[in-house]
Parts: C-alpha cells; sequence; structure tokens
C-alpha cells in the first residue's frame, strides 16, 4: 500500500447523506404547497431512477448530459407520478439543487482532513463540477482536486471515468485507492487497476436497512469510518 498517492472518492452515500437532506428540503419546499409525502420515500424515488437514466448514457442511447440535467428531468417524473402540479420552473430548478446542499456524514470533515495529510484527495463522483464545487464549499470538503464523470465525458461504473481520473493526477491506476460505499463501484475501479477501500455506511438508505450485511468482497480495506481509514493507513490522529 505504500505505492498509493491519491485517495479517490465516491460522494453520494460516502461523503454526502442524500437521503436525510433530499427529505428536509422536499418537505420544506412541497408541504408549504399542500402536499402530505412520504418524505424520506420521495427521496427514494428520486434516486432510484438516477442508475437508470445514466445507463442510457453509457449505452450511447443519448448524449453525455451532466447530473444535474438528469436529476431534473427525474424530478419532473417524480412530481408528475407524486401529484405535484403546482410548481413553477424556479421553484423546480430550487428543489433540484438540493444535489448541492447535501450535508457530509458526521466523519466526513475531519476526517477528509486527516486524510489530506497524506494524500492527494480527489472526487471521483458521477456529479458535475459545480455540483461538487457547492457541495465542497457548504460542507467544507478539503479536496485537492474534483474530477469524474464530467471530466471523463463518462458515468462509472464506465472504464474511462476510473482511466481518465488516474491520468489526470499523472498516476498509474495502482497509485489511486478508490473510496466508496458501493461495492460495484469498487469492483470497476479494482477492475481498472486501482485499490479500494469500502467505507460501510448502515443508514445510507434509512433504518430499515441498516442492518444490511456487508459485501463479502475482498477490498483492500473495509472501515466503518474515514478515520479508521487514516488509521489504517497509518495517519496520526
Amino acid at each position: 500500500m505504500s505505492q498509493i498517492k491519491a485517495l479517490t472518492f465516491d460522494v453520494f452515500g460516502t461523503v454526502v447523506d442524500w437521503r436525510s437532506s433530499v427529505a428536509r428540503e422536499a418537505e420544506a419546499v412541497l408541504g408549504p404547497k399542500g402536499h402530505r409525502l412520504d418524505w424520506a420515500g420521495f427521496a427514494d424515488r428520486w434516486r432510484a431512477r438516477y442508475v437508470p437514466s445514466m445507463a442510457r448514457v453509457r449505452r450511447g442511447e443519448r448524449p453525455f448530459v451532466i447530473l444535474d440535467d438528469l436529476h431534473r428531468e427525474n424530478l419532473l417524473e417524480l412530481l408528475a407520478e407524486s401529484g405535484v402540479t403546482n410548481l413553477d420552473p424556479v421553484e423546480v430548478d430550487g428543489l433540484n439543487r438540493v444535489w448541492h446542499r447535501l450535508d457530509p456524514s458526521p466523519d466526513v470533515v475531519d476526517g477528509l482532513a486527516r486524510l489530506k495529510r497524506g494524500f492527494i484527495l480527489s472526487s471521483l463522483s458521477n456529479g458535475n463540477v459545480a455540483l461538487m464545487v457547492n457541495l465542497a464549499k457548504r460542507a467544507g470538503l478539503p479536496w485537492d482536486v474534483i474530477l469524474g464523470a464530467e471530466v471523463a465525458r463518462a458515468y462509472k461504473p464506465a472504464a474511462e471515468a476510473y482511466d481518465r481520473t488516474a491520468s489526470m493526477l499523472q498516476l498509474e491506476p495502482c497509485e489511486c485507492l478508490m473510496v466508496a460505499a458501493h461495492a460495484q463501484d469498487l469492483r470497476a475501479a479494482a477492475g481498472r487497476g486501482f485499490h479500494t477501500a469500502y467505507v460501510h455506511r448502515a443508514d445510507e438508505f434509512g433504518p430499515s436497512q441498516a442492518d444490511r450485511p456487508w459485501p463479502s468482497d475482498a477490498f483492500d480495506y473495509r472501515v466503518s469510518s474515514f478515520f479508521e481509514l487514516a488509521d489504517r493507513l497509518g495517519l496520526d490522529s
């Protein structure tokens, strides 16, 4: 592991808590409009459209578009499905930008600061650059660089997303450690030569999924927090 020079991070679910943040803001926007929905369920249903919408881009069924645009398209479908017809376009845009305002998980800011002492820190997210910048500014995420899907013009788990990130850092894939809470992401990164660190986020999908098992994959690191990852990487507290 001494060859690792950069840590590359998945963001949604690994670094930031999308479910609670989206549910809270959906209620704040739609509640005063007279809607009484299952707000956590609303967040789940919006998130459930995430992978299928990116898959159409990966399959070449449509040109590359940034995640903000996919999120808005998915939101319009979800609002119609939920019977919400009284938002104007400005209000839709405002709600769509909730993804720019997600809260970090409790260990993240201090954990990243500690990891930054020893490594280059880069996002490797499907989120577009402006989204990642706004998240970082709001939450205090100390990235050295923001990379990922928009830079690579490819959504994970496409090989280009990982290859382009390593190339932009002028590193070999084996000099990069992919950090994520999602096994599929790590498997794809490992297939491109990255080292891997699985971070278990028990509450990502809500309390009903809190006891879901850890993946059985033999990732290089399996940890429950960024603090534990820093310990494993030999960084002082």
